[in-house]
């Protein structure tokens, strides 16, 4: 037989995860319990949260309870609902934008080709932000998509077309293609 507090705690849990209205009999089906034990719990929850004062809520539906944020905080939800969600690009991020910039339009198989390993989260971040986009797809085989850069690239790169992108250096390429000589000699002497 489950604890009051364990209980209490695999409710909370259930119905914070659930998100909407959650019907006890599913509770009490779930946890194997009575039906009268998990509607008392629900409704001692219910009291708690409302002595407590606190920035949650149990409420109830017709024949569901649910959880929610207290009505006296909503200015508080309000204002952080409108800030504006900063975007971090990591540097894997950066790396992968990098790639498709400048050699656009480019496929996620060659882009993982050029970093060496799956860019799959990096892409899918990147389509997220509108950084990058499919332009298309590759005739060949499989038919993979085609990857460039956005209007909000630009923008947010301050630039206004791509033939503004800053060009590598030839050292730096040599430099580049060096360190990756090594690394893949590296790499087939520890296999």
């Amino acid at each position: 037989m489950m604890e009051k507090n364990e209980l209490y705690k695999t409710i909370e849990g259930i119905l914070f995860t659930m998100g909407n209205a959650v019907e006890p009999t599913r509770i009490a089906e779930a946890l194997q319990l009575p039906l009268a034990r998990v509607i008392d719990c629900l409704e001692q929850m219910k009291k708690d949260y409302e002595l407590q004062d606190r920035g949650m809520r149990i409420i109830s539906l017709e024949s569901a309870y649910q959880m929610c944020t207290s009505k006296d905080i909503y200015d508080a939800l309000v204002k952080i609902a409108r800030q504006p969600k900063k975007q971090i690009l990591t540097d894997v991020m950066l790396e992968t934008l990098s790639i498709v910039a400048y050699r656009q339009p480019v496929t996620k198989a060659e882009i993982d080709k050029i970093r060496g390993v799956s860019s799959d989260h990096a892409i899918s971040r990147l389509v997220e932000y509108d950084l990058i986009e499919e332009l298309g797809r590759l005739d060949a085989p499989g038919r993979p998509m085609l990857f460039g850069t956005t209007e909000q690239f630009l923008r947010s790169f301050g630039v206004s077309s791509l033939d503004e992108l800053p060009a590598m250096n030839p050292l730096q390429i040599e430099e580049l293609r060096q360190e990756a000589s090594e690394e893949a000699a590296e790499l087939e002497v520890d296999v």
